[in-house]
């Protein structure tokens, strides 16, 4: 018998939660991320809390549960409601915590999820200072995906006295955040 959209989520989710297996909770968050890329998945998703398993894993020591997470929330987090739970359940914070992570495509979907989330209520959280002192760093990059996703998110996202500011600041100051490895 075939497995409906709802339970064969389930049975991810369920695997994820009871597994001891590293490489097995690494495949089965990938599968989730790669689900929440289609929208008929959200409302599933949303009822199996899969937004929370992302959210928990950001704050993993192992990168590739956090490249996973980063990726489903950047998927998901276009669809109105799963950016509104994402701003009520403090997200932003861990999200702007990846901008840290030495794994490119981590760091690719945390800058691109950032803007997914920038919204008149959010905006002083996602475009706060250290944000746009990471993103002027990012817009450097002799990454071409990191420096023209930085360069957009300063200037879609950012006013022009944001970015002043950030650039005053550098100057004086040592910016910690390393570059992700190419």
């Amino acid at each position: 018998m075939e497995l409906g959209r709802l339970e064969y989520l389930q049975a991810l989710v369920t695997e994820f939660q009871v597994t001891d297996s590293t490489e097995a909770k690494e495949q089965v968050l990938a599968n989730l991320a790669n689900f929440a890329y289609d929208p008929s998945n959200y409302e599933y998703l949303r009822q199996l809390q899969v937004l929370d398993l992302f959210l928990d894993m950001l704050t993993e020591d192992n990168e590739t549960l956090v490249e996973f997470a980063m990726g489903g929330l950047c998927n998901l987090c276009l669809d109105k409601t799963n950016k509104e739970y994402i701003l009520e359940a403090s997200g932003v914070e861990p999200i702007i915590n990846c901008l840290s992570s030495s794994n490119e495509e981590t760091v690719v979907s945390a800058v691109t999820t950032l803007m997914f989330l920038t919204t008149p209520r959010s905006c002083a959280q996602t475009t706060a200072l250290p944000v746009v002192e990471c993103m002027l760093r990012f817009s450097l990059s002799a990454n071409t995906r990191l420096s023209n996703l930085a360069s957009i998110f300063l200037q879609d996202y950012c006013s022009p006295p944001q970015v002043e500011e950030a650039r005053n600041l550098s100057k004086h100051t040592a910016v910690g955040i390393p570059l992700p490895k190419d």
